[in-house]
């Protein structure tokens, strides 16, 4: 082999994985735009997605910002040396982090600090096997936290929530793929596509789910009943109304692959793994003696590439807030209200919220946003800090916080995705502070319009997602989902997903 080609063919790899979707996976969102309501909050938060998509692609920036665990999954035909392929991949993870394609995401276990290189201790993941062909296949994925966090595991019998007594049969599993679905809700960028593992033990079964993500969504599954098992899913799940972003709509579920392991007489598990709409997966063949890629894998074998209409969020009603924020002004605010933000806002994760509880701010929030993202920065030519991809993050993670935090120096808003909890609703109505829910996902459509870096702290300590970014923001859009009157969207929608999800009760399968 070919080390510095090797190399070369794997960030390539890297690379496309991260800006640019597959075939199948595109032609899945174009469809489900069309599929929504026209006008309609799903259809525009669509529009926007496609627009993201067509971004990325054409400035080869990542869709979105959470890069997420990059794992390889690679066949190598006898006497390949796998250890020269895993160092070769190593040095395209950290020139790929480098250049800004992949955040920064390698964090110690038990001292939190971030190896800055996306390197670490089984970091990234490799799963080699052998085989008697001629070429090496590699498959690479990379899956965010938000969606990762969504990914489920059920052992049988079990009782499950709306949908009641699970047996170990195929009507159990049944029950407890569409529980998954309902409880990732929109913290997992929704609509999303799950992988789906029975049997096994409780590590090959979560395996299998996540390698049944890299087949492509049109092919049919070799067992008749669990082909079955996948259109029943694909339909019910998208009865459920949870729709684009937990916000409601049509399209809840793009696709569903399952597969089965045998399994032990005592066991009997099944693995949901949630992947999210921005699905970045693609797979290659390698050239063991040049080192060149030889195929690439969706896209050769769906020539005709899919196409939709772009478009992006009504923008005509929106009300323009200007930081920082007046109360009398958050007050008028109401679930469902499209808003325009210009100014400054600072971004917070799970070390910031956790530091603020117990220590001052390094600035004066006071009428603040605090944005929950973690964003892809680059330096410059000349050494300034870029804004290279800035979706919003999952915000439940911040609840044990952020009801003390609001109070503590008085925001005014919080920007994320999924919504948050009662302790948080209570704060934003006691306090008077809105939640605004950006588009998960949109990692290009933001970083337009955050064009400046104000400055940046925690930078040393929590590292390049964590730390608190000062951004200059003109023309952020968002939705009021939680407003500071008590009235939650994610809350109605939860509600009416968990009733639509008991509609499903009744035995389907035998």
């Amino acid at each position: 082999m070919d080390k510095k080609k090797l190399t070369e063919s794997l960030l390539e790899l890297i690379i496309q994985t991260s800006t640019n979707l597959t075939d199948d996976v595109k032609a899945a969102i174009y469809k489900a735009q069309l599929e929504e309501e026209v006008g309609g909050r799903a259809s525009m938060i669509l529009s926007t997605v496609v627009n993201n998509i067509t971004d990325a692609k054409e400035t080869t920036l990542p869709i979105c910002q959470d890069t997420g665990m990059p794992a390889f999954y690679i066949h190598t035909p006898i006497g390949v040396n796998q250890l020269e392929i895993q160092e070769a991949a190593n040095d395209a993870i950290v020139e790929a982090t480098r250049l800004g394609k992949l955040r920064p995401n390698s964090v110690d276990s038990i001292t939190g600090v971030n190896t800055g290189n996306n390197l670490g201790v089984n970091v990234p993941i490799f799963t080699f096997e052998q085989w008697e062909k001629d070429e090496i296949e590699v498959k690479l994925i990379l899956k965010g936290g938000g969606s990762e966090n969504q990914s489920a595991q059920y052992s049988l019998p079990a009782q499950i929530e709306g949908l009641g007594s699970a047996g170990r049969d195929l009507d159990g599993i049944r029950k407890c793929i569409l529980h998954a679905v309902y409880n990732a809700q929109g913290h997992g960028c929704a609509a999303g596509f799950i992988g789906v593992g029975i049997g096994g033990d409780r590590a090959s079964s979560y395996g299998l789910a996540k390698k049944q993500l890299f087949r492509r969504l049109d092919d049919v599954n070799e067992m008749p009943e669990l082909a079955e098992l996948e259109d029943y899913i694909l339909d019910a799940a998208n009865q459920l109304d949870i729709g684009m972003m937990g916000m409601g709509g049509k399209k809840t579920l793009l696709g569903c692959k399952i597969g089965a392991n045998n399994r032990i007489a005592p066991s009997f598990f099944v693995s949901v793994a949630y992947n999210c709409w921005a699905f970045r997966r693609r797979a290659i063949l390698i050239d063991p003696n040049t080192s060149e890629i030889t195929k690439w894998y969706y896209d050769e074998e769906n020539k005709e590439e899919a196409k939709a209409e772009g478009g992006s969020i009504n923008i005509e009603d929106a009300i323009v807030l200007n930081t920082p924020l007046q109360e009398e002004d958050v007050r008028k605010l109401k679930v469902g209200d499209v808003v325009i933000i210009n100014g400054e806002i600072h971004t917070g994760r799970d070390n910031l919220h956790k530091y603020l509880v117990d220590n001052e701010s390094p600035i004066d929030l006071n009428g603040g946003i605090i944005y929950h993202c973690g964003p892809v920065m680059i330096k410059d030519e000349a050494g300034n800090w870029k804004v290279n991809a800035a979706g919003p993050t999952t915000s439940i993670r911040e609840e044990p916080y952020q009801d003390k935090v609001i109070k503590k120096f008085g925001l005014r808003g919080i920007i994320g995705k999924g919504g948050m909890g009662a302790n948080t609703l209570k704060a934003l109505e006691e306090h008077g502070a809105v939640y605004l829910n950006a588009i998960g996902g949109a990692a290009q459509f933001y970083a337009k319009k955050l064009n400046k870096v104000n400055g940046v702290h925690f930078l040393e300590e929590f590292g390049v997602p964590e730390a608190m970014w000062h951004l200059q923001t003109e023309g952020f859009v968002a939705i009021v989902t939680m407003d500071s009157h008590g009235n939650s969207l994610h809350k109605e929608v939860q509600e009416k997903s968990l009733k639509n999800l008991s509609d499903f009760k009744e035995k389907v399968f035998k």
